[in-house]
C-alpha cells in the first residue's frame, strides 16, 4: 500500500472518530438537560397583598426548598432533578423574572435557589392581571434551555382578573400548549378587587387551573404561608395533585369569569 493511501486512510478514520465523537457528545448533552418538571412559579405581589404577606409569601418559597421534603421530592423523580424560575406579577404593565431558570437536584442547588430568592429586591405594583401573568409565565418555557417531561405554572393570587386580556381567553392558550395551570389562592384577610374571601377558591378553581392533573391549595392563614406552599411543591414535582380539576370546566360554571372586571368598573364608578 502507498503512503498516500495510507495517509488518506488515516485521515479518513481520524474524521470519523471526531464525528462520532461529537455525535456522541450532543446525545449526552441532550439527556443531561432533560427534566422531571420545568416549574413556573408565578407569585402575586399586587397593591391588594400587604407587606406581611408578601413578606410571609416570599418567605414561605425561600424555607420550602431548603425544607428536606421538597428535595426528597426532586430526587425520587424518575431523572431526579427540576428546572425552576420565580416571577413576579402584579397588573398589566409589571410581570418580571426574579429567580432565572435554575436546575435543582439536591440540597445544595436548593438551598442557592432559595439564597438568590431571600437576596432578591422586593416590589409592590397596582393591578391584578392574572391573565398577563399566565401569558408571562408561559413565555418562560420558551426560554428554557431543559426539556422537561412535564411544564407546570404554579400561580398565586388574592384576587380576581381585572387588568388585561380576560384570564379565560389566556387560560385556553396556556392550556393549548400542553401547560398545566395549577393555583394558590390566598384569602387571608378580604380577597383582593372586593370579592367576598369565600369565593376567590371558586373563582380559581372555575376560572384559573386546568390541565392535566391541575389541583389548587388555598393559604387561609398567614402563619401557614410555608406549609401551604412546601406542601404544593411536593405534590407538584412528584406529579400527585391533591384533587384533579379538569382543564376545560363543565356546563354550570360557578362563577361569572369577568367578575374581577365588573368589580373594578363598579370599584371606578363609585370613586
Amino acid at each position: 500500500m502507498s503512503a498516500g493511501k495510507l495517509s488518506w486512510g488515516r485521515h479518513r478514520l481520524f474524521q470519523v472518530t471526531v464525528s462520532a465523537l461529537f455525535w456522541f457528545s450532543v446525545a449526552l448533552e441532550a439527556q443531561a438537560i432533560e427534566v422531571d418538571l420545568e416549574l413556573v412559579l408565578a407569585v402575586d405581589i399586587s397593591g391588594s397583598m400587604d407587606t406581611s404577606e408578601r413578606t410571609a409569601q416570599r418567605g414561605g418559597y425561600v424555607e420550602a426548598f431548603r425544607h428536606r421534603d421538597v428535595v426528597q421530592a426532586i430526587r425520587k423523580g424518575m431523572i431526579g432533578r427540576i428546572n425552576v424560575t420565580y416571577v413576579e406579577w402584579a397588573g398589566s404593565d409589571f410581570q418580571a423574572v426574579v429567580v432565572p431558570w435554575t436546575v435543582i437536584d439536591d440540597a445544595a442547588s436548593a438551598d442557592q435557589f432559595s439564597d438568590t430568592l431571600q437576596a432578591a429586591p422586593t416590589n409592590d405594583f397596582h393591578g391584578t392581571s392574572i391573565s398577563e401573568g399566565l401569558t408571562f409565565a408561559a413565555r418562560q418555557f420558551d426560554l428554557s434551555d431543559h426539556d422537561g417531561i412535564r411544564q407546570v405554572i404554579d400561580i398565586s393570587g388574592d384576587g380576581p382578573n381585572n387588568r388585561g386580556p380576560p384570564v379565560l381567553e389566556a387560560r385556553s392558550q396556556v392550556l393549548a400548549r400542553g401547560i398545566t395551570i395549577n393555583g394558590l389562592p390566598i384569602v387571608v384577610g378580604r380577597a383582593g378587587g372586593s370579592l367576598p374571601t369565600e369565593l376567590l377558591d371558586i373563582y380559581y378553581e372555575d376560572c384559573v387551573i386546568g390541565g392535566p392533573g391541575a389541583f389548587m391549595i388555598t393559604v387561609d392563614n398567614i402563619n401557614r404561608f410555608g406549609e401551604a406552599i412546601r406542601r404544593k411543591l411536593v405534590l407538584e414535582i412528584a406529579g400527585r395533585p391533591a384533587r384533579i380539576i379538569p382543564a376545560a370546566m363543565e356546563d354550570g360554571q360557578r362563577i361569572d369569569c369577568l367578575i374581577g372586571e365588573r368589580l373594578r368598573r363598579d370599584w371606578d364608578d363609585d370613586r
